[in-house]
């Protein structure tokens, strides 16, 4: 480095000598000599002081320039670095989004978008080889369920076990895609027939047969799965997914837990199912919906009570049998605002028959499972009681065995709504699996004798011993029972020796409207 100190000490160290030199021959006095001798010596000093100074403000504003250069050199090379990290988090975070896109982003499965494209290139490289594929529409069962008991948090970790052990039983080259809630499309590439794509729907639903351990609960799930081939049941996309999913339904109707295979009766089926469901949605709104009285009887027949019924006269159907749509509104979901439709219609038809002098003691209205697993049963009663004035004592609440052993709360439910004063009754008893130690703890009143074994009277020795055990056990319970779908003299005579205490059927009244309901108890209450 260029030294300013050295440069100029050098040059006045010169320039005294030369002047030391002229001084010499130009003065002859000594002491003049060592006068202007002191005074260049001082000079010099002080000029040597200046240049040193000026040499540190030099090397100060040097070494400061190093430094910001230094400075500088860090800061582009720290700004270069966050923009290369910038740009891969950039290519990251599209990678990310591309991926959530083609992606489910709970199970990690391809959505919907990204099956129906791969679908598409599945269909041309068949049609391209003259092969066979196969589309299998899975659909889990009473899923909801699940989630309504243990919480969403179970249910989504549920999904993601079914998720990773169906791909863990499928082929590296077939696609498994999670449409959205439980359901879920594979597609199977080169199939030889419809009997492989049947074994391979035979094994899904076996592997999913298998418990699964999810959070501490150990879980059970069935799947009812649809299948279409390629090109026997359909040529695009649409017409492949619409098909399963039609065969799906079909294979829930048959009994859930099991394959069907699509068949094009189905279509017809399919779109009968959709237009009576459009039907039924504007039923109440169009006022082709009509709650009918069923009368129960003592066993002398005497009236005690009446069950009350929906039916439906549509205006472009005519009449509709109530086996064609309660199920579906069951399935849909219909039955929820068609229930309280109901419950409200019954207690103040109640109210008003009692106003006009007719005392019904009670009436009974049943119950749907999704009214219990999807609104506040008890919160809803509670307030159609004090709307409509009526005592809950009036009011009886149907449950079918089913329903109590398929749902988890279902005893707090029966409590707080016998705390409110309802009568409760098990409906269908004897059709399901309650055990007699779980019966004793439910809060009800009544045990329903189901049709199904009322008819086998006289007949089949195996129905009569079943209603002579349940007349036995709701005795010793404490309980009363209603043999239902009583319809001749023979059957009225076995249940009135057996001790049963109320009488349902057509032997005694058809379902009324409200009116002809009203003046037949009249009838009947003078008679007896």
């Amino acid at each position: 480095m260029f030294s300013l100190t050295r440069y100029f000490s050098t040059l006045s160290f010169i320039f005294i000598a030369l002047a030391g030199g002229l001084v010499g021959a130009y003065f002859e006095s000594e002491a003049v000599r060592n006068a202007v001798f002191a005074v260049l010596t001082l000079l010099f000093l002080f000029q040597l002081l200046i240049v040193r100074r000026a040499q540190g403000i030099l090397d100060q504003q040097s070494q400061a320039l190093e430094a910001a250069n230094r400075e500088l050199d860090q800061r582009v090379q720290q700004r270069t670095q966050e923009l290369q990290a910038e740009v891969i988090e950039r290519r990251n975070a599209e990678a990310r989004l591309e991926h959530l896109a083609h992606h489910d982003p709970l199970t990690g499965l391809p959505n919907r978008l990204m099956f129906i494209e791969t679908l598409k290139h599945s269909i041309a490289l068949a049609a391209r080889g003259e092969r066979r594929l196969a589309v299998l529409f899975i659909d889990l069962d009473r899923f909801k369920e699940v989630n309504d008991t243990l919480g969403h948090a179970v249910g989504d970790e549920l999904l993601i076990a079914v998720a990773h052990r169906l791909v863990g039983h499928l082929r590296s080259s077939d696609t498994l895609a999670r449409l959205g809630g439980d359901e879920f499309v594979c597609v199977i590439e080169d199939v030889r027939d419809s009997t492989e794509a049947g074994r391979v729907a035979e094994k899904l639903l076996a592997v999913l047969g298998q418990p699964f351990d999810i959070l501490e609960h150990e879980l059970f799930v069935s799947a009812s799965i649809g299948i279409c081939l390629y090109p026997d049941d359909g040529t695009d996309v649409e017409s492949l997914v619409r098909n399963a999913d039609t065969a799906m339904y079909q294979a829930k109707a048959v009994g859930r837990g099991c394959s069907h295979f699509y068949s094009p009766e189905m279509t017809a089926y399919a779109r009968e199912r959709n237009r009576l469901e459009t039907l039924l949605r504007k039923a109440i709104e169009a006022g082709e919906l009509a709650v009918y009285y069923q009368m129960k009887v003592s066993p002398e027949g005497r009236p005690t009570g009446a069950e009350a019924l929906l039916r439906w006269h549509s205006a472009e159907l005519g009449e509709v049998a109530p086996v064609r749509f309660i199920p579906l509104a069951e399935e849909t979901g219909i039955i929820v605002p068609l229930g309280e439709w109901i419950l409200r219609q019954v207690c103040r038809q109640i109210v008003a028959w009692r106003a006009a002098g007719l005392a019904i003691p009670k009436v009974a209205v049943n119950l749907s499972v999704k009214q219990i697993e999807r609104i506040d049963v008890v919160a809803l009663v509670r307030a159609v009681l004090a709307e409509s004035g009526l005592e809950a004592a009036a009011l009886e609440l149907e449950i079918t065995e089913s329903v109590i052993m398929n749902i988890g709360d279902v005893l707090s439910i029966l409590d707080d709504l016998h705390r409110l004063g309802v009568h409760l009754a098990i409906d269908d008893f004897g059709t399901g699996y309650s055990s007699l130690s779980y019966l004793k703890k439910l809060p009800v009143n009544t045990l329903k004798i189901d049709r199904a074994f009322v008819v086998g009277i006289g007949e089949q020795s195996g129905d009569e011993a079943i209603i002579d055990t349940i007349v036995s056990l709701a005795r010793s319970l404490g309980l009363t029972t209603v043999a239902e779908g009583v319809d001749s003299p023979a059957q009225l005579a076995y249940l009135k020796a057996l001790g049963c205490d109320e009488i349902q059927g057509y032997y005694f009244s058809e379902p009324l409207a409200a009116d002809a309901f009203a003046e037949h108890w009249r009838n009947l209450t003078a008679s007896h």
